[in-house]
């Protein structure tokens, strides 16, 4: 398992970017956990995902940080 990408203190547009950006490397299949603060970041990678084919497993804030499981296609 790899370690969550941390966003956390990245303003927007920054985390769908680098969400993007490492989404890239990730294995048809497996499953990148982002970590951010950014409220924007709810929004963002919601449409990052229905654009670009990933599954948004789940999105939840805990103390408020973000945290988001995203799957690769495929």
């Amino acid at each position: 398992m790899r370690d969550p990408l941390d966003l956390k203190g990245l303003n927007c547009p920054l985390p769908v970017l680098r969400t993007k950006k490492a989404m890239k490397s990730v294995p048809r299949g497996e499953t990148l956990t982002v970590e951010a603060t950014d409220p924007a970041a709810k929004r963002d990678i919601a449409a990052l995902c229905e654009t670009s084919g990933f599954t948004l497993l789940s999105a939840e804030e805990r103390d408020g940080v973000f945290v988001f499981a995203i799957r690769q296609a495929g």
